[in-house]
């Protein structure tokens, strides 16, 4: 089968004009919305949830209990409940095909930060996966619900239990003598005075039952479906910003001038707001969550959606455009975008889910004097959709949202467009939650640059089909091909598969993901022998679906920069999709000028720093004042 990439012609593999900051990190010293560097990864995650967990009740994250009631706080407290948009996976359109929820984990906590009880709960089955081990998380089905349950072991659980970590309904819920946390098959039994807030609360030991409202106790009355390995992990969120590039994050909606939603997800509409929004919630009050005698209260825009903006000006004199490249010749430049958020819409009307109607905007604007036509392909050069003339600074809105990659094509040359002005703005969608805050009184700011990037071969159906190189999807083996952008060395595989695993789901057949970095000569194991563990009690029903992910090390004396990653199994389950992702070095490492716009008791502020990424830099020191409100953060990559 032909690949897409193989048309192209890639230029310039190890040129010193390629540079850029790969993987840029803030964090700063807030207690509780830090940013990214304190949990993009699992191993940030988990020393993080530790360290607060450990400030709000005193105790240290010894026991698996203990653990994940570390995880479940810190989720209610950066994770909200709201419908968001959903991706076209199927290459079918959007909220159509098998299965249209969002399921990967990371870009459920870096690109929404909000999902339905379903979503989150699916996707919280990675983090339980990395914190506890193998099939230890699940989805269940509850009364009009979807619910969570972790499998404790040790103590009062002997030898594993299935138990109740809700935190959509921020609730778990103790045996009436406060030992033990109890399961769903437990609690739907006495459902009426286990999740009563008056029977024994002290036996909760200072989480309230049902801490969003009182009445979301009864969805706790049935049990009738579990999910197993309903969600799962790519790759952690990585940015690479390019010579010319900024990346500003705002962490309220409205842009620079108040009044520009762009977003993804349905459209409350709330105080005259447009966007996904939530009132009932932990987020943005976390202090308040432990202890509580009445709950989460009601404020409208509680949490609401905040903003990822990247502004890249590409220098063609120099030669630094080349840094985002895929491929160019005499008639066109063609640059790739990828972000681990998921580009947004202004929507043309003010619907429920105008989101999807034809006529949004400032998703993707290009501007610029050179008179070029434009393309855009989010399908990895497979179709491309014109756009119009770069003089008439054409809206890809349409085109582009709802995803998170794309192919843009100029049709001119470098030197045509040297003096073109070119300026690409894509407006995503993001977490505020995740993003860095200042904290009264002053305020450190660390900052890392692992100088790695990503490319990826899906989610979506039809960006995965692009480098299919054996078998197909629907058959119970396929194999992707994928490459790095302009010939980089790969350090690390992620690799992912969404099997119709039956329902019930059988736990003798053995699922494998294997790499391959010389052609298919030889192969390596990504997942060996990946099962679905069933144990302890279970409903009646289950999910006919599960995934299956992993990652592993490119280790090579000599670099290679493109990998072969094939999936099968020996059960016959036939593959609905598969993606694969490559974690490449950035040739060289550019500095970085962090900028933060806030407002204090003494009036608005604005701070610069340089950070050049060398190991030890010292940290940020920024005074700040009482009542700190962080507007937005800068990154732009330097030299």
């Amino acid at each position: 089968m032909p690949r897409v990439h193989a048309l192209f012609v890639l230029l310039l593999f190890t040129s010193p004009a390629i540079a850029g900051v790969g993987d840029p990190q803030i964090a700063t010293d807030h207690p509780w919305y830090p940013g990214e560097l304190a949990c993009s990864t699992f191993d940030r995650l988990f020393a993080t949830q530790a360290e607060v967990y450990k400030r709000v009740t005193g105790r240290a994250c010894v026991t698996d209990e203990d653990k994940v009631l570390a995880a479940w706080l810190w989720r209610n407290t950066h994770y909200w409940h709201g419908e968001e948009g959903a991706e076209d996976l199927w290459g079918q359109g959007f909220r159509k095909g098998l299965d249209t929820r969002g399921r990967e984990y990371w870009t459920g906590l870096f690109a929404h930060g909000y999902g339905l009880c379903g979503t989150t709960h699916c996707q919280w089955v990675a983090e339980m996966e990395a914190r506890l081990g193998h099939g230890r998380g699940r989805a269940v089905g509850a009364n009009g619900h979807t619910a969570f349950e972790v499998f404790l072991k040790g103590g009062a659980y002997g030898d594993g239990r299935w138990v109740l970590l809700d935190h959509d309904l921020s609730t778990v819920v103790y045996d009436p003598a406060g030992k033990r946390l109890l399961g769903m098959k437990e609690i739907s039994a006495d459902w009426k005075q286990l999740t009563d807030r008056g029977f024994k609360p002290d036996r909760q030991h200072g989480w309230l039952i049902c801490g969003l409202h009182p009445a979301d106790n009864g969805s706790y009355a049935g049990f009738d479906a579990a999910d197993y390995l309903a969600g799962y992990a790519g790759p952690p969120p990585v940015v690479h910003l390019r010579r010319g590039e900024v990346l500003r994050r705002y962490l309220q909606p409205g842009l620079e001038d108040g009044k520009t939603f762009v977003f993804w997800g349905r459209n409350y509409y709330t105080t005259g707001i447009p966007g996904p929004e939530r009132s009932h919630t932990w987020v943005n009050q976390p202090d308040a969550m432990f202890g509580s005698k009445t709950g989460a209260g009601y404020k409208p825009g509680q949490a609401r959606f905040a903003n990822a903006v990247f502004s890249y000006t590409p220098d063609f004199t120099s030669g630094d455009y080349k840094e985002a490249v895929v491929s160019e010749d005499s008639g066109q430049v063609t640059f790739e975008f990828q972000t681990p958020y998921v580009i947004g819409t202004t929507p043309p009307n003010a619907k429920e889910w105008g989101i999807y109607d034809v006529g949004g905007k400032n998703g993707l604007v290009v501007s610029g004097k050179t008179g070029c036509k434009v393309s855009v392909s989010v399908d990895r050069g497979k179709t491309w959709v014109a756009g119009g003339k770069l003089t008439d600074t054409p809206d890809l809105t349409d085109a582009v949202k709802g995803h998170r990659q794309y192919w843009l094509k100029l049709h001119a040359g470098a030197d045509q467009l040297a003096a073109g002005g070119l300026t690409i703005t894509t407006v995503c969608q993001a977490n505020g939650s995740v993003m860095p805050r200042l904290k009264d009184g002053g305020s450190v700011v660390r900052f890392e640059a692992s100088g790695r990037a990503v490319v990826s071969a899906g989610p979506n159906v039809p960006q995965a089909a692009a480098h299919v190189v054996d078998g197909k999807f629907g058959s119970p083996s396929v194999t992707l091909e994928l490459r790095t952008p302009r010939g980089e060395a790969v350090t690390q595989v992620f690799a992912a598969a969404h099997a119709r695993s039956s329902s019930p789901p059988d736990p003798a057949v053995k699922y494998q993901i294997e790499m391959s970095t010389d052609g298919g000569k030889s192969w390596l194991p990504v997942v060996k022998d990946w099962t679905i563990n069933r144990q302890g009690s279970e409903p009646a029903d289950f999910w006919s679906q599960s995934f299956c992910w992993g990652n592993a090390a490119v280790e090579r004396r000599e670099p290679v920069s493109t990998v072969r990653v094939r999936f099968r199994n020996d059960g016959g389950k036939a593959y609905a999709r598969a993606e694969v992702h490559l974690v490449y070095r950035v040739p060289m490492t550019d500095s970085t000028d962090v900028t933060f716009v806030w407002a204090d008791d003494t009036g608005d502020h604005t701070a610069t720093h340089r950070f050049t990424g060398a190991a030890g830099e010292q940290p940020w020191a920024i005074p700040t004042g009482k009542n700190v409100k962080t507007k937005w953060v800068e990154m732009k990559a330097g030299k």
